[in-house]
Parts: C-alpha cells; sequence; structure tokens
C-alpha cells in the first residue's frame, strides 16, 4: 500500500489530481447502481462470482506469493472478494430503497476505528467519538423513516457488511508494501473461488447460464469490477503516493453522496426530509471520523521520520 509522502514529496495538487478525484468519486458513487442491476439481472452469488472473475483476470498478472504475508492476503482475499461481496449483494437483491442502504454502507468508518480502539488499543479523543455517534445516530434515525423502515433486512445485511470491511480494513493494515494490484489479484482469486462454492451450491442453473449471459448484463458487471475495484481503487493509490492522506481522504466523501442521490433518480427511490437528514448526520460524522483519523495519521508518521533523521 502507499505511504504517507513527506513534505518534500508531496506535489501540488493539480487540474489531473482534481480529475483523477472526480472520475473516482463518480465511478464509486456509481457503483452502487451497477451492482443492483447485476443482482437484479442475474443471481446475487452468480454476480458477485463473475465481478471477483473480472477483477482477478485483469490482475492476474500481479499475483505473488509474498513471503510471510501470502497468508494475510489469502484471508483478506477471502473476506473483502468473498464474504464481504456474498452479504452486500445479497442486501441489495432484497432492497428496493438503494439510497438507505448507501447511507448505512458508511458505517464501516466508525466500524473500523471502533476496531482499532479493541484490537490495536488505539487512542482517540472526543471529536472522532463525536462522529462515530453522529455515523451511527444518522443510520438509526433511517428505522424511524417509513421509506427506509422497509428495507429492514436490507440495512441490517449492509450494516454486516460494513463490519466486515472494518475488519477488512485492519487486515490491510499487515500489508503495507504489498502492491495494490497484488492485494486485489488475491482479492480477485480468493473471491472468485468462495463466490464459485456459494453459487455453485444456491444458484447452479444461474452459474449455468453464464456464457447466454447478454453483453450489455455483463457490462453492468463489468463496470463495478473495472471501474470501481481496479480504476477507482487505483486512482486512490496513485493520488495517495502524491499527496498526503489529509489532503485526498475527505475528497472521497463525495462518493456516498451521489451513490444516494444517483439511486434516487435512477431507481425512483423517494428522498424523503428524515432520510436526507439521517444521510447528513452520517456522513458529518463519517467526515469528522475520516479527516481526523488521517491527520492523526500524518502527525504519527512525521513523528516517526523526526526519530529516523
Amino acid at each position: 500500500m502507499p505511504t504517507i509522502p513527506t513534505t518534500g514529496d508531496v506535489h501540488r495538487f493539480g487540474l489531473r489530481d482534481f480529475a483523477v478525484v472526480i472520475v473516482m468519486n463518480v465511478l464509486w458513487g456509481l457503483n452502487i447502481i451497477a451492482v443492483k442491476m447485476a443482482v437484479t439481472q442475474i443471481a446475487p452469488m452468480t454476480a458477485g462470482f463473475l465481478r471477483q472473475a473480472i477483477v482477478f483476470l485483469v490482475c492476474a498478472s500481479w499475483l505473488r506469493l509474498v513471503p510471510g504475508r501470502t497468508g494475510t492476503l489469502a484471508l483478506l482475499g477471502t473476506l473483502s472478494g468473498g464474504v464481504f461481496y456474498l452479504i452486500i449483494n445479497l442486501s441489495l437483491a432484497v432492497s428496493s430503497n438503494i439510497g438507505a442502504l448507501a447511507i448505512a454502507g458508511q458505517l464501516g468508518v466508525p466500524f473500523s476505528l471502533l476496531l482499532a480502539i479493541l484490537v490495536f488499543r488505539e487512542k482517540i479523543h472526543w471529536p472522532r467519538m463525536l462522529g462515530i455517534g453522529l455515523s451511527i445516530l444518522g443510520v438509526v434515525l433511517l428505522v424511524f423513516d417509513p421509506a427506509a423502515a422497509r428495507e429492514g433486512v436490507g440495512l441490517s445485511l449492509t450494516a454486516l457488511a460494513s463490519f466486515i470491511w472494518a475488519i477488512t480494513s485492519l487486515i490491510q493494515r499487515r500489508l503495507v508494501g504489498v502492491p495494490v494490484l497484488t492485494i486485489y489479484a488475491w482479492v480477485g482469486l480468493m473471491g472468485s473461488i468462495v463466490m464459485a462454492v456459494v453459487a455453485g451450491i444456491a444458484e447452479p442453473a444461474a452459474m449455468r447460464g453464464i456464457p447466454d449471459l447478454p453483453l450489455r448484463t455483463i457490462g453492468w458487471v463489468a463496470f463495478s469490477a473495472i471501474g470501481s475495484t481496479v480504476i477507482g481503487q487505483g486512482s486512490m493509490s496513485w493520488l495517495l503516493q502524491r499527496h498526503s492522506v489529509s489532503v485526498v481522504t475527505p475528497m472521497t466523501l463525495a462518493a456516498p453522496i451521489i451513490s444516494v442521490f444517483a439511486a434516487a433518480y435512477y431507481f425512483g427511490n423517494p428522498l424523503t426530509l428524515l432520510m436526507l437528514a439521517g444521510g447528513g448526520v452520517a456522513m458529518l460524522g463519517v467526515a469528522i471520523v475520516t479527516i481526523r483519523t488521517a491527520r492523526v495519521g500524518v502527525r504519527v508518521a512525521e513523528r516517526l521520520e523526526g526519530k529516523l533523521a
């Protein structure tokens, strides 16, 4: 994974960087539509298998055995490429209000911080605690919105998927220095295996029907695999190699906002005042956690550099 650049390494944030930020957020924001369409036109587990198979095909040339960390890569791939997509695809398959799921999906940020506190005994101060509370409160508000409350199963599955995502974010801390494409080669490989087994058992007819899928349907899966995973994550990696974490991470906050409004427009989901309020509160909490965590990361890196100098 990319390291935090030192002061001398930081480039000026120019038009090309802003263009990459826009592309990254749009790809991530629209991905929820692509995944929903994929699990609607294909069976959800089969759609997950196809996505991970495409990711693996794109990144296969980067697959490596990394001494001392191959087991961690395999575990990350199993959870991130398999278990996470199994749950998230199922949540999208059983839900119609996709905007509500996009808001609930932001629980991954506070979950990851809470796990860091429990696992790494990371100390946090009141601003990030406030951010965690606001993130959870914003999602809880959705329960009181009739338009979103009907998605109880989908919201619960999305919250569970967010928890799995939080676990994978901690695992990735052990993979510093491993190329991003190598990580995603493992995600694609292990994810393909997990999803193939599950889909083969639960959706045998859909798996047999893969060769007969129309190109438009495969296009939704390809957009999700190549656009959101390979290009989106690759853009994030490229930005982090040029700029500090505190500069880059706040610029990812536009993606869930795009998801909410894009889903409302494309699927005709209602945007009630309570849903907008819940989304606003949740995003405020996520923004506080994201920005404060990025700043803490930079200060830690600067202290380490000072000790090594």
